[in-house]
C-alpha cells in the first residue's frame, strides 16, 4: 500500500510539472497566417507600405511562465516586396538592403516582460544590413487553441520602430523617413 501511495504522490506531482512545459511553436509561413509588414513615410508625403514574402521562425511560449518565452526568426531581405518592381529592385540594392552583401536578417529573443494580461515586451537582437542592434517590440497575445486539422495554434501581433542609420541605412528620403515602422502578425503551430 505504502508503494502504491507513494507511486500515486509521484504521478501527482510530476503531471503540473509536464502540463506547464513551455511549447514550441513554428511559424505557420506555408499557411500564409503569419506576415511581416513595413511601411515608412515617402518624402514626408504618404506612407509606402511593404512586406518580406520569404522567412521563417519558431517560438516557444509558456503563458505561467514568461521567462522561458522566446522567438527565431530569419527573414530573405531579397523577398521585399511593395508592389512595385523597380522599388523593390532599388530596397534590394546597395542604398538600402544590399541584399548581395547581406543574404539575410533574423532575430532572436532575449526577454520577455509581461506588461498587462495580454501584452508584453519582447527584447532581442535584431540583424538587418549587417548591423546587429537590440530591439524592444509591443507584443499583443490574439489568441490561442485547437485547430479545425487536429492541431493547436497561438496567434501573436508584434509591433515596433527602427531607425534606419541604426542599421548602416543612411539614404535620406527627407527627415519624416528616418523611421520605418514593422509589424509582426504570427500565427504558431504546436510542434
Amino acid at each position: 500500500m505504502r508503494i502504491l501511495t507513494a507511486f500515486a504522490l509521484t504521478l501527482a506531482l510530476a503531471v503540473p510539472a509536464v502540463s506547464q512545459a513551455a511549447e514550441q511553436y513554428a511559424f505557420d509561413t506555408k499557411g500564409q497566417h503569419a506576415f511581416i509588414e513595413f511601411r515608412i513615410q515617402h518624402l514626408g508625403f504618404s506612407w509606402l507600405y511593404g512586406r518580406f514574402n520569404e522567412f521563417d521562425g519558431s517560438f516557444t511560449y509558456d503563458p505561467e511562465n514568461p521567462s522561458k518565452n522566446s522567438v527565431r526568426v530569419t527573414i530573405d531581405p531579397a523577398s521585399v516586396d511593395t508592389n512595385h518592381a523597380e522599388r523593390d529592385k532599388h530596397l534590394r540594392g546597395e542604398d538600402f538592403l544590399h541584399v548581395d552583401k547581406y543574404p539575410e536578417a533574423r532575430f532572436v529573443s532575449t526577454g520577455w516582460e509581461s506588461t498587462g494580461e495580454d501584452t508584453a515586451k519582447l527584447t532581442g537582437d535584431l540583424t538587418l544590413h549587417g548591423v546587429t542592434k537590440e530591439i524592444v517590440i509591443d507584443v499583443e497575445h490574439i489568441g490561442g487553441g485547437e485547430d479545425p486539422w487536429g492541431g493547436y495554434r497561438q496567434g501573436f501581433l508584434g509591433k515596433t520602430e527602427l531607425k534606419l542609420a541604426d542599421f548602416g541605412i543612411d539614404y535620406d528620403l527627407g527627415p519624416a523617413s528616418r523611421t520605418v515602422a514593422l509589424t509582426l502578425s504570427v500565427e504558431g503551430v504546436r510542434q
